[in-house]
């Protein structure tokens, strides 16, 4: 269950009296404490678990305190609150765009990023170390992956075609409150007009809206949803073995994320959080890493193997959706698609 906590009574470290959404909170204790490194992050405690625990080996004397949070609070508890961390650690790479372009992140030259594509990095400030694919997830008790839909169009059809069927078993973000769900979102809608006859479809399908992608894949897994659309490929793929879901890449296009870290302009510890992003960046290098926490490490070979991949890319361009104005009229045509579709 999520609880808010005053940040400053919780994270005595805070700076500011006010309060944002805890997930999850995790101390790493050194035997011998000579250093506290404090990270916030939006990744959860089962996936960042033992990248946390394999960058402690090389790090005597060091605690790290993990504190888990959703993509949203996380701009919250630094735009806003001014909360003290050493590092963040976001999804959502639009958000951490607009952190970095407003003077919330302190700049650092990494010697490991010199092998990363020009697409990963910004300004020395914003660093990419996984390539995640947007995907759909869809309930073995409704597709076989030879039934399941490949395209957008494909599946605007399928949702057509059996609307009772359907009816109340879609699922997808609530952009709104999802900073990672609201980065999709606006991506889709720069790379086809196809994602809002889905969103009507989804309307008049009366949508399950959702936080996280965790939530969906258990939905669709127990059978409670056909379909979830837009759901983080890692997560999936670290969810497979449980059985009730397929994967499916979209062929038409898929929407590729990077987890970012940065550190914040306030940051104490800034030795220690420069070190974890020297050891992300070079998550490549360790597939036991990989494979454990299942954040696919990025990978240039499989972009250019793979044209229907597309990394969202650092840039003034993923600031544009974060203006007020664009903010409130995408959000407009996004609820008018969704809920005036409804009958």
């Amino acid at each position: 269950m999520r609880l808010t906590y005053l940040a400053a009574v919780i994270l005595g470290w805070a700076t500011a009296l006010s309060a944002f959404e805890i997930e999850a909170h995790r101390v790493y204790p050194a035997e011998d404490e000579r250093a506290v490194l404090r990270v916030i992050s939006t990744a959860d405690l089962d996936v960042f678990d033992p990248v946390i625990r394999a960058f402690l080996t090389d790090q005597p004397g060091l605690t790290v305190d993990y504190t888990v949070t959703s993509t949203t609070e996380l701009m919250t508890a630094i735009y806003d609150d001014g909360a003290s961390f050493d590092l963040a650690i976001s999804s959502a790479m639009d958000l951490q765009t607009k952190l970095a372009n407003d003077g919330f992140a302190q700049t650092y030259v990494s010697a490991a990023a010199t092998e990363l594509p020009d697409w990963a990095t910004w300004r020395n400030q914003l660093y990419a170390f996984t390539q995640e694919p947007a995907v759909i997830v869809v309930s073995e008790s409704f597709f076989t992956p030879e039934t399941a839909p490949r395209t957008r169009d494909e599946l605007v059809t399928a949702l057509r075609a059996e609307p009772v069927r359907f009816m109340g078993r879609i699922g997808t973000y609530d952009v709104r409150s999802s900073g990672f769900g609201y980065l999709m979102a606006t991506q889709d809608s720069r790379n086809s007009e196809a994602f809002w006859r889905l969103m009507e479809v989804m309307g008049r399908l009366e949508a399950k809206l959702y936080c996280c992608s965790s939530d969906m894949i258990r939905d669709v897994a127990s059978g409670k949803l056909a379909v979830a659309y837009n759901v983080l490929g890692s997560y999936a793929a670290a969810h497979l073995k449980d059985g009730g879901f397929h994967i499916i890449p979209l062929n038409d296009y898929v929407n590729v994320m990077s987890r970012t870290a940065l550190v914040p302009h306030n940051a104490k510890n800034t030795a220690a959080a420069q070190d974890m992003i020297d050891f992300l960046i070079t998550l490549r290098n360790r597939p036991d890493l990989v494979k454990a926490s299942g954040l696919p490490a990025i990978d240039p070979a499989e972009l250019q193997a793979n044209s229907a991949l597309r990394p969202i890319r650092f840039g003034p361009g993923l600031l544009v959706f974060l203006d007020q104005l664009k903010r409130e009229s995408f959000l407009k045509n996004w609820e008018n698609s969704l809920f005036q579709a409804l009958p």
